[in-house]
């Protein structure tokens, strides 16, 4: 099973560290993801959860590109959510949009059709305002786009989106969650981060084949290619997830290897769902290494 093979991998890894966990930097910063169960809880629960989470992605705006676009958040009733978020934020606790997923119907083929998205992200959901868009959150504005992409064509234009969204300056914020291969392999993922631009990287180290397998050479990719970008290591919840890592693996071997890096800027948690059928174990122990 992958969960055992990785165990194994990192077992062999742990043979050349040198450094304890207890040395290495911490910054406390854990992201999680909020939107994929309606059972999950509101997310203001999320927020409120002994102040454990110091990001919330929302999950996800999953139809978009083709003039049309959707926000699914399996369930979840919007009521309530634009003062969910205001209640986030007074905790000093962000909240972001994440576009893209798994499903759904999306893409940006051309230049337009990621400038058409851009204006819908800013009027819709960020900082601006322009008469006759509808609001799903009302006055309530979201701290920034998050781009979690499983599906698109190689000729998908994310660089445009992001060079667009970045235009309108702080406090804008912009961060993406990509699989944890590097190089990503995919053009239109590589284009996008390279304008230079994202604040922060999610690399997700789980759900796919050998995702935990030379985690030390994987990281130390990332975090050299994007030095100008804190990049967080992604962590599922969930122990039915392929590379789930135990608690013991992540303090003993993990966070020795990702702290290393000038630019390590925390955990990305998949997600709160997970975390809660968990019994919120996953997070509650993950927050005192990161």
């Amino acid at each position: 099973m992958a969960r055992s093979t990785s165990l194994l991998v990192l077992a062999a890894v742990l043979s050349v560290l040198v450094c304890p966990a207890a040395a290495a930097e911490k910054t406390g910063q854990i992201t999680v993801f909020w939107g994929r169960h309606e059972d999950e809880g509101t997310l203001g629960d999320a927020c409120n959860f002994s102040r454990i989470y110091t990001t919330v992605n929302m999950a996800f705006l999953n139809v978009y590109g083709h003039g049309k676009y959707h926000l699914d958040l399996s369930g979840h009733r919007l009521d309530g959510v634009d003062d969910d978020i205001k209640h986030c934020q007074s905790l000093g606790i962000p909240v972001f949009l994440s576009i893209g997923g798994f499903g759904g119907d999306y893409g940006l083929p051309t230049s337009q059709s990621a400038v058409d998205l851009a204006d819908h992200l800013w009027y819709s959901y960020l900082g601006g305002r322009r008469e006759g868009v509808t609001r799903p959150f009302g006055d309530a504005q979201l701290d920034g786009i998050d781009f979690f992409l499983e599906g698109g064509g190689v000729g998908e234009r994310y660089d445009v989106l992001t060079r667009e969204l970045a235009k309108h300056g702080q406090p804008l914020r912009l961060t993406a969650t990509p699989r944890r291969a590097f190089p990503d392999g995919r053009a239109f993922v590589e284009r996008a981060l390279a304008t230079g631009v994202f604040e922060r990287i999610h690399v997700r180290f789980y759900d796919y084949p050998n995702c935990t397998a030379w985690i030390e050479d994987a990281w130390g990719r990332w975090t050299a290619a994007y030095p100008a970008s804190k990049v967080f290591l992604g962590l599922t919840a969930s122990e039915k997830d392929s590379c789930y890592l135990e608690r013991k693996a992540v303090f003993e071997i993990v966070m020795p290897i990702v702290q290393k890096a000038d630019n390590y800027g925390g955990v990305m948690l998949w997600d709160r769902y997970n975390d809660e059928q968990n019994f919120n174990q996953y997070s509650s122990y993950v927050k005192n290494w990161v």
